[in-house]
């Protein structure tokens, strides 16, 4: 694989990667070898849907979005991964297309193993393939939880558990509040709970009069009770 000019191969990079931990320094420095090294800018696509690529990628440092597109062009995102996660290993796995767009967020640093020498490494790594088998296997049940959420509950029960998911990612503060910095748009809101930004603008309103949601400065949102935010879930069936 060859490397990028401004990039040289680092195993010490590739130990912020979740699926190499514990992984050797000759077994890390195989891959770094591997690798080829890119840097993107904020909005730069990493692959688009259908798209023939079968590279996985490993986010280095930065934050991307899985995301995909309607027929009428309005946009359904999955899911954001942050620096030490990675992606891509579906269409490694089958060799089929790919099934979702990745856009970067922010400035980022992939490493990238193509098909061959990811399987490759799957078969000397058993540790490895075990953590891609959770992850997949994890990647299914979100999947199946969005398909029933989107079956059975309305925009404001999807946005309650949205906003949840968001306020114990980002940590719950002693006094059950949580903050949002950047807070998410309300057209990213939307995508996400597969409805439009007026829904989500009427239904953060009803929260915000409620007590539930305030505005901290110009990027941030305090989740101001999370527990009580959680009772406005309906228990699943």
């Amino acid at each position: 694989m060859s490397t990028s000019a401004a990039h040289t191969p680092s195993s010490f990079a590739l130990r912020r990667i979740a699926l190499f931990d514990g992984l050797a320094d000759a077994s890390l420095d195989r891959i770094a070898a591997d690798c080829e090294w890119r840097p993107l800018a904020a909005r730069q696509p990493v692959f688009s849907r259908c798209s023939t690529g079968s590279d996985v990628f490993f986010l280095v440092s930065g934050r991307v979005r899985i995301t995909t597109y309607s027929p009428g062009g309005r946009e359904v995102s999955f899911r954001d991964h942050g620096a030490g996660e990675h992606f891509g290993d579906l269409a490694a796995i089958d060799g089929h297309a790919r099934s979702t767009d990745v856009v970067t967020l922010e400035s980022s640093l992939l490493a990238s193993l193509t098909r061959e020498d990811f399987l490759a490494l799957l078969a000397r790594e058993p540790a490895i393939a075990m953590r891609v088998m959770v992850d997949l296997a994890g990647l299914v049940r979100r999947l199946t939880d969005r398909v029933m959420e989107l079956s059975t509950q309305g925009v404001p029960t999807r946005l309650h558990a949205e906003l949840l998911r968001l306020a114990q990612e980002a940590g719950v503060a002693p006094d059950r509040s949580a903050r949002l910095d950047p807070a998410p748009s309300h057209a990213t809101l939307a995508s996400k709970i597969s409805t439009n930004r007026e829904q989500v603008t009427r239904e953060l309103g009803a929260l915000t009069r409620r007590g539930l949601l305030r505005k901290e400065g110009r990027q941030a949102l305090l989740v101001t009770d999370v527990q009580a935010l959680r009772a406005l879930i309906p228990p699943a069936p």
